[in-house]
């Protein structure tokens, strides 16, 4: 790693398709709208950033589309745009953050009325965000890396790599970085059930990356660590809110009370972009709730009787009492809280 997960390239965007993956590594070429909301609803695109970045890309393309002549009829058609892509899941923060730059290109340049600059304007934009993404998981990488110590052994849930993001990854680009420093550990990867994101796509990575992953069953990790084999668990987010408490991965609020319970230090990986600080805290945070079919049904095959009951959220909250520290892009938020993310992401008002 790193691997292109979303890429822009000659007026059409690149996705990989994560649902055929571990077998085969294919390409979703995106140029118009409706298959980039069906990537995103169908997890061919998956991870908070990587979701924001194609959702940008998306807006995009629909605007490149546009065959009007005035600035407002391309306003109005990026806001429908922007309008229809915010339906495709609703957890993930950075989904929305980054329609809404998308949105704010038009109050940026109130004077601009040339539509073919403004379409101009909404690729620098795009692009921008795609650029910031590579940077930013760096930069938590390079702040994370100093909790991973020679010979530890690491704990993830999920998928939050390159995969997750345009090429590098949250909790994944903290492991990628210490390898980068020679410093030898081991993961251990939970499967994650319903849909096996840690066994299809995190164990993928990390070989290619060729770092050290076991893959165990989310069952497994009580037991795992009761056996004193985990130093410390990474995780990604998808939403967190002004207190700190963090949506991911369904399975994540379990790592976290198991953690607490054998002293594990719990480290939550995620740029300032995930942070919705009009949420005061994990209450707040919307729960994508998915069909049954993917509890009921493991790669198209019935496991459960027909007929039979599903819950199946596809993310649970994690109090940020439970949390060690929260590394983001701008430093790592020790004890998270009000006060900790505000002093370290600098906001003035929270």
């Amino acid at each position: 790693m790193p691997i292109n997960t979303v890429k822009w390239t000659r007026n059409e965007l690149k996705l990989i398709d994560q649902t055929k993956l571990p077998d085969a590594l294919k390409y979703i070429h995106c140029r118009d709208i409706q298959t980039v909301w069906n990537a995103i609803r169908r997890l061919s695109v998956r991870g908070a950033p990587a979701i924001g970045v194609a959702a940008a890309y998306g807006v995009l393309l629909e605007a490149n589309h546009f065959k009007g002549k005035t600035r407002d009829e391309l306003m109005i058609r990026v806001d429908e745009a922007c309008s229809y892509l915010a339906t495709a899941r609703p957890t993930a923060v950075n989904l929305f953050y980054a329609l809404d730059r998308m949105n704010k290109v038009f109050a940026k340049h109130p004077g601009e009325s040339s539509v073919a600059v403004l379409k101009k304007l909404l690729k620098d934009e795009a692009m921008a965000m795609y650029e910031e993404d590579r940077r930013v998981c760096r930069q938590m990488g390079q702040h994370g890396a100093k909790f991973i110590k020679p010979h530890n052994r690491v704990m993830t849930i999920c998928n939050a790599g390159a995969l997750a993001t345009v090429d590098y990854g949250t909790a994944l680009g903290v492991m990628y970085a210490a390898h980068e420093q020679a410093v030898p550990f081991q993961v251990y990867a939970c499967e994650t059930r319903p849909l096996l994101q840690g066994a299809r796509l995190t164990t993928w990575e990390l070989r290619k990356a060729k770092i050290p992953v076991t893959v165990i069953c989310d069952s497994m990790a009580a037991t795992v660590m009761k056996r004193g084999l985990i130093d410390a668990v990474f995780t990604g987010a998808d939403r967190i809110a002004a207190n700190g408490d963090t949506a991911n991965k369904i399975g994540t609020y379990n790592l976290a009370i198991l953690a607490k319970h054998h002293k594990v230090p719990f480290y939550v990986v995620a740029p300032s972009s995930t942070f919705d600080l009009t949420i005061a805290n994990g209450d707040g945070i919307p729960i994508e709730e998915r069909h049954h079919d993917e509890v009921t049904h493991f790669r198209h095959v019935r496991v459960a009787p027909r007929g039979v009951k599903a819950f199946n959220p596809a993310f649970d909250v994690t109090e940020a009492k439970l949390i060690t520290a929260i590394i983001t892009e701008r430093g790592v938020i020790v004890k998270p809280g009000r006060a900790s993310v505000n002093k370290v992401l600098r906001y003035d008002k929270i």
